[in-house]
């Protein structure tokens, strides 16, 4: 493909991905991979450089662009050799227009900004949101430990106790340490709020949201298998990839319980009021994950901020039900915003009388309201806030 060609499957793959966001359709990662399948002609360079200048206008572009071409043309405010290649060659752009105007540049559409300045994230810390991220891995202490194995390139030691950092781009999944389980994918920031969560030998954990499962079996390695661990989740999908995740880490998860939305403690009931520990990794608007999914800012509204603030009460209050007398709940989200962190922490104390917040201690993290966060900026991590409560 010619530079100019490049350009064009851009906008055309970015007006999909704006698209998506609004209607709340596939994601950029699927769109691209979906586009690239029907054009085999595109070599890896041609995807590489395509997928490259579309990630660009995405992190560029704050507001939710018009349209792909405007998405380019924001991107080539600070790239002005882009201008060039919109001169209307075969399959490439057609010129500028003289009263075509570029996309807004920005952190996210105006609301979402205000909202994270108000939640002490803005400037170097808002910007910090929408960086590359490096890939971080755990070791997992089922089949190896941080200080001897042996991988195809040296990582760098984090403050979590298993993680090991590489640069963006590592081909992790291509080892062999990945493909036998010694090693898993995990971001230091969920690494760090799983050692948050203050379980020990012989303790019944219910893992409550736990998706595909990467928190189960951060917890399953960390405790040695030495605990009953129930991992739980409305997501038939993303629930049934944790068995074969669980084997091929060695973690034993004595339960999976598929949950249907509003009947939750009917599927949960031999487990309320037992649970010593409840992990409620609530679903949330990803702001923490922005450097991952840069478009997912474009999916956010306030009324789906509301919802998804009225969710996270929910599982809360399910977690309340399932935790022992004296047992812990963790509550867990991977965002930045106060709505989605200390605002729920609070809400959950009116609502719940004789809870209270416990102190929790991690290596990295900032107090915020009753919990702590991680950001970008200042920790090197996703973004997360994480509570800990227990009836007092």
């Amino acid at each position: 493909m010619r530079p100019a060609a490049r350009v064009q499957a851009a906008i055309e793959l970015l007006d999909a991905i704006i698209h998506g966001a609004q209607s709340k359709g596939a994601p950029a990662d699927r769109l691209i991979s979906e586009y690239f399948k029907a054009r085999r002609y595109a070599g890896s360079k041609d995807r590489r450089a395509v997928r490259e200048l579309v990630y660009q206008a995405i992190r560029a572009c704050g507001p939710v662009p018009e349209n792909g071409r405007a998405a380019v043309l924001a991107l080539a405010e600070s790239e002005p050799s882009l201008h060039d290649l919109f001169d209307g060659s075969e399959h490439g752009p057609r010129p500028i227009a003289p009263a075509e105007a570029p996309a807004k540049l920005g952190v996210a559409p105006q609301w979402l900004t205000e909202e994270l300045a108000k939640s002490g994230i803005k400037d170097e810390a808002a910007g910090a949101l929408l960086g590359r991220a490096p890939l971080d891995i755990r070791v997992n202490t089922l089949k190896a430990d941080r200080e001897t194995i042996e991988l195809p390139e040296q990582g760098e030691p984090l403050a979590s106790t298993q993680g090991l950092r590489f640069p963006f781009g590592t081909h992790v999944e291509q080892w062999e340490a990945y493909r036998d389980g010694l090693v898993e994918v995990q971001d230091l920031g969920s690494q760090l709020v799983c050692e948050a969560v203050t379980a020990k030998p012989g303790d019944t954990i219910i893992d409550l949201c736990a998706g595909a499962g990467g928190k189960t079996l951060a917890l399953a390695a960390r405790l040695g298998n030495a605990v009953t661990i129930i991992a739980a989740d409305t997501d038939k999908r993303r629930l049934g990839n944790l068995a074969p995740r669980a084997r091929k880490a060695g973690a034993e998860i004595d339960h999976t319980v598929l949950l249907d939305p509003g009947k939750e403690l009917e599927a949960l009931e031999q487990w309320a009021g037992k649970a010593d520990h409840v992990l409620v990794d609530a679903p949330c608007s990803g702001t923490g994950t922005w450097r991952r999914n840069p478009e997912s800012r474009w999916r956010i509204d306030p009324k789906e901020l509301s919802r998804l603030n009225a969710l996270q009460d929910h599982v809360l209050d399910i977690g309340a039900k399932l935790v022992r007398p004296g047992g812990m709940l963790t509550f867990v989200t991977c965002s930045v915003l106060d709505a989605e962190g200390p605002d729920r922490v609070n809400a959950f104390i009116d609502r719940h009388e004789g809870w209270e917040a416990a102190q929790v201690e991690l290596p990295l993290g900032a107090p915020r309201g009753k919990g702590l966060r991680l950001d970008p900026f200042h920790h090197s991590t996703d973004g997360f806030f994480v509570a800990n409560l227990h009836s007092a």
